[in-house]
């Protein structure tokens, strides 16, 4: 070999250490963001049809008020997950509030869909500064339904943005909705100062708190956690996803459900700082919640 010809990285046991772990890495995290893409693009999907139906369906007349509980009833009989009258409701209004999302629907999935369900692909949302595609990919489910939750547009887009910012948990996004932090933030006269304190020991979403989300949980089919052992739980959790991706065709060439090459995005880029701008809001009340 001459001094010009790149010489190969030396294998030890310790690097051969570093390159199990880098890929269980990488997989675990093009598996979570899989199925919270395809959980999330589910429910707004789900949303668009209902919608649709109230609009245009031939018999909608003979469901009337009932049609939520009538549709809850049918599709539990055929052993769809997480379909309750209350859950249609806030699907439908998932759709109705972001429905920029639509540009994260693959052409070859929407081709398959009603005509009409997906309106035209261009940006709606005036009320969102977020892409839908950003939306889908920084944000599990369980976080959008705490957005859609409230009432007042410029406060969810605001946490929207410091969410995705700050890589927040679940719990810590309903810790700051429910400290007030938008609101404290138009009284503020010096709101860097604020956001940097509101991101500092802030909890951030890691796999496993992803994973454990119900939402996911019930998407993949799992027993409920109460009655199923630690080990049991894990098993079955890799099981699920594994014959879930398996049944997608993802593979290296794949792209995501939601139309994503998987060479756009790395593990450790997934939580980090976002790319959207600060939202700049004036507090005129307090953000309230509508009813699910």
């Amino acid at each position: 070999m001459t001094d010009r010809e790149p010489r190969q990285a030396e294998l030890d046991f310790e690097a051969l250490v570093h390159a199990v772990v880098a890929v269980h890495s990488s997989m675990a995290e093009h598996a979570t963001r899989a199925v919270n893409v395809s959980l999330t693009l589910r429910n707004w999907l789900i949303g668009g049809h209902i919608s649709g139906y109230e609009l245009a369906g031939a018999d909608r007349a003979a469901y009337g008020e009932r049609l939520f509980e009538s549709l809850a009833e049918r599709l539990r009989g055929l052993g769809v997950p997480r379909v309750d009258a209350r859950e249609l409701r806030r699907f439908r209004r998932f759709y109705e509030t972001y429905p920029q999302i639509r540009e994260t629907v693959s052409p070859e999935f929407a081709e398959r869909l009603p005509a009409g369900l997906l309106g035209n692909r261009e940006t709606v949302s005036p009320t969102s500064a977020v892409p839908g595609r950003t939306l889908v990919e920084r944000l599990s489910f369980s976080h959008l339904v705490e957005l859609v939750g409230l009432s007042e547009p410029l406060a969810r887009a605001f946490y929207e943005v410091e969410c995705i910012r700050g890589g927040w948990s679940v719990r810590e996004l309903r810790r700051q909705i429910a400290s007030l932090y938008f609101e404290r933030s138009g009284l503020s006269t010096d709101k860097d100062k604020l956001a940097a304190l509101a991101q500092r020991g802030a909890e951030r979403q890691t796999l496993a708190l992803t994973v454990r989300d119900p939402y996911v949980f019930e998407f993949l089919g799992l027993t409920p956690r109460e009655v199923m052992g630690e080990s049991d739980l894990e098993e079955s959790l890799l099981d699920k996803v594994q014959d879930f991706l398996l049944e997608l065709g993802h593979g290296p060439d794949r792209p995501l459900p939601g139309g994503e090459d998987e060479r756009a995005w790395r593990p450790s880029s997934r939580w980090g700082r976002g790319s959207v701008a600060s939202s700049s809001t004036a507090a005129q009340g307090p953000a309230t919640r509508t009813g699910s």
